[in-house]
């Protein structure tokens, strides 16, 4: 008869997963050390893998663990709402990581606030940064990731979204440069200088390409790069311009010697939004994190 799996051994699963330790979960979930090591059997027989392994002197988890850690995530943040909904959490005593994906130009403004604004209610919570990558929305469903910031829009029914802030592209060069002693460029004065694009798909071309178009303008893109970050660190060591978010250059342009300006143009405005599963929604702790976040940046 297969071995019955139930939620106080998920628990473990997880730890062992968090921790990659018989001990360290021990630790973690005020067990002995018998007392996991042998649930660690159960799961063992109750999903048919030895879910971890020996490796030098400490253990990895196996392929089928790994794919299976956020899935069990997923199940226990659900099970923790659905004891927890009608609630209030005690914001100070709360012991919990929030993995959150970010783009690079939104973390760098975004990361400092929300760190310290959490820390200072909660000293107890970890945020966990992760950069985008597919962007899939399958990382909220499954546990992977528990907010999602960033430019777009909600693709499906399960998936909550709310505008964090409003955000627009703004010109950058050398402080010490001909254009960047400029306090508005013009589109033809922007094209004259070679610029770095921030793509991470790889891009050359923008939004900014278009209102050249309408002039019947053309800019050299010398560089294509993935992040906004990789870009404003470009123009400051060159003689290139780029194009990178109003709230970064505000923010590290001077640290950098770099100076910013408007772009003479209608370029559409940014919405950098939150995402969350909807099973989430009503998750005290979870709510809390948006609530704080949205504060930290008015």
């Amino acid at each position: 008869m297969p071995e019955h799996l139930d939620l106080n051994l998920l628990r473990v699963f997880d730890a062992l997963l968090q921790d990659g330790s018989v001990t360290a979960a021990a630790e973690r979930l005020h067990l002995s050390i018998p007392a996991t090591s042998r649930a660690l059997g159960r799961l063992r027989r109750a999903m048919d893998d030895p879910i971890l392994v020996r490796a030098g002197r400490g253990m990895a988890p196996t392929p089928f663990a790994l794919r299976t850690a956020p899935r069990v995530r997923s199940l226990l943040d659900e099970a923790s709402a659905l004891i927890s909904a009608d609630r209030e959490v005690t914001v100070a005593e709360l012991k919990r990581t929030f993995t959150i994906r970010i783009n690079d130009g939104v973390a760098a403004t975004l990361a400092t606030a929300a760190v310290e604004a959490t820390a200072a209610a909660a000293p107890g919570v970890t945020l966990r940064f992760v950069a985008e990558g597919s962007e899939s929305i399958e990382a909220l469903r499954d546990g992977s990731i528990d907010l999602d910031i960033g430019v777009g829009d909600a693709t499906a029914p399960d998936i909550r979204t709310a505008v964090l802030y409003r955000e627009r592209l703004v010109g950058i060069a050398r402080a010490d440069s001909p254009l960047g002693r400029h306090r508005r460029p013009t589109l033809t004065q922007l094209c004259r200088h070679p610029h770095v694009s921030a793509s991470r798909r790889g891009r050359a071309r923008g939004p900014l390409d278009d209102a050249l178009d309408a002039e019947g303008l053309q800019r050299h893109v010398a560089a294509v790069v993935p992040t906004f970050a990789v870009a404003a660190l470009l123009v400051a060591s060159s003689r290139y311009v780029g194009l990178i978010p109003q709230r970064l250059a505000e923010q590290y342009g001077r640290a950098l010697g770099v100076r910013w300006f408007p772009i003479p143009a209608a370029l559409p405005e940014l919405q950098v939004r939150l995402f969350w599963h909807v099973r989430l929604d009503a998750d005290p702790a979870q709510r809390w994190l948006r609530d704080t976040i949205r504060d930290a940046l008015r």
